[in-house]
């Protein structure tokens, strides 16, 4: 560590030790007016070690009070003047007055300049009078006292430059503590539509097939056609159950496991388990799709996905879809077609999450009734 780091470490440690122990400090201050005074009490032991002490007294409150203690100093300065005992008050005047610079108000800052200045004249003219030289002893005293004020006014001037500096440190980390916080809640609800997309599928491909098998067992006059309509009540009570925790999920705290994530070659294995669900599915592309980034690809596999699950749920029986892919001159377009019932789906978070998923790759999103059936139609726009 160079002399530079070493000075800095120094100060900082006597700025803290000052902090924690000021009547240490202030007793440092008071011992070289001790020692400017011991001619005078040898002189006048009584009366110069009393002047002394009343002297030395608003030093340890120039702190708190620094306009009144500068006050109190001068006029016992001129007390001792009258009486004609000098002990130093000169010299704590600008122990004082540095002090009113470095943390008094702009205020008390002149009017402690302007006592100043007149104490200084009369200490010169009127109580100690100086029979030689009198501009230049004069010149010589404001010096001091412009220097105790420029000192001071240094003093204060980096203070409020460090309390800066550590109210903005402290706004720093608020705000790095914030965008924390908002990118687990991002990150959260994120996790909370993967959750809703995927369970939601699968959940609502068991109770089509249980819907499916319990029609079936009843045509044939079986005894698993009651289990297999329990399975599917519990399935859509797990899909209501499904919706209501989702919004516990999403302030839940927790690191998400990463893992892979599905894109447009996965579709091949998704709409097979949406045909044994009872819902027959015809599937076209065009364009180079497999060239897409693998987080246009999410997209178009949870979209395609959640249009899937919603006619599953609410198209009704005898229904079918047809998925169409498109890519072309720089657009995705997603377009999920069925033919079942056009009545408006109640609400939920799937076409929530469509519609957040679009938004990422600013796309629009029209979702339905259409002619005989619903339709769910995503243009996205392919990242550059």
């Amino acid at each position: 560590m160079g002399t530079q780091g070493w000075l800095v470490d120094r100060r900082a440690q006597w700025r803290d030790f000052d902090r924690r122990h000021p009547w240490v400090v202030d007793t440092l201050v008071a011992v070289p007016i001790v020692l400017f005074s011991i001619p005078n009490i040898i002189d006048d032991p009584v009366t110069a070690t009393i002047a002394t002490l009343v002297l030395l007294l608003p030093l340890y409150w120039r702190r708190r009070y620094p306009f009144a203690a500068f006050l109190a100093v001068g006029a016992i300065e001129v007390i001792q003047g009258l009486l004609d005992v000098g002990v130093g008050a000169g010299v704590i005047l600008l122990v004082m007055l540095f002090g009113v610079a470095s943390r008094g108000s702009w205020w008390a800052l002149a009017w402690s300049s302007g006592i100043t200045f007149a104490l200084l004249i009369a200490e010169i003219y009127l109580f100690t009078p100086v029979p030689e030289n009198r501009m230049i002893t004069l010149s010589l005293v404001i010096g001091m006292s412009a220097a105790a004020i420029a000192s001071g006014v240094a003093v204060r001037t980096r203070r409020a430059y460090l309390t800066a500096l550590e109210d903005r440190a402290a706004r720093l980390e608020v705000e790095r503590d914030q965008r924390a916080r908002l990118a687990v809640a991002d990150e959260r609800a994120r996790v909370a539509r993967e959750m809703h997309d995927i369970v939601g599928h699968h959940v609502s491909v068991i109770v089509g097939l249980a819907d499916g098998g319990a029609a079936l067992a009843t045509a044939r006059a079986e005894q698993t056609a009651e289990p297999l309509r329990l399975i599917g009540d519990t399935g859509r009570q797990a899909l209501s159950e499904l919706r209501r925790v989702l919004g516990v999920l999403r302030e839940q705290a927790g690191d998400p496991q990463l893992s892979p994530q599905p894109g447009i070659d996965d579709l091949d294995r998704l709409l097979p388990t949406v045909r044994a669900a009872g819902l027959p599915v015809t599937y076209s592309t065009s364009g180079e799709l497999h060239t897409l980034g693998k987080g246009v690809q999410l997209a178009v596999y949870r979209i395609v996905q959640e249009a899937l699950t919603n006619t599953i749920k609410h198209a009704g029986r005898g229904a079918s879809a047809t998925v169409t892919l498109a890519a072309r001159e720089g657009e995705i377009r997603v377009r999920v077609r069925d033919n079942g019932r056009a009545a408006p789906a109640p609400p939920r978070h799937g076409l929530l999450g469509i519609r957040e998923r679009a938004a990422m790759y600013g796309g629009v999103v029209t979702a339905g009734p259409a002619e005989n059936g619903w339709l769910v139609d995503v243009i996205l726009k392919e990242p550059s």
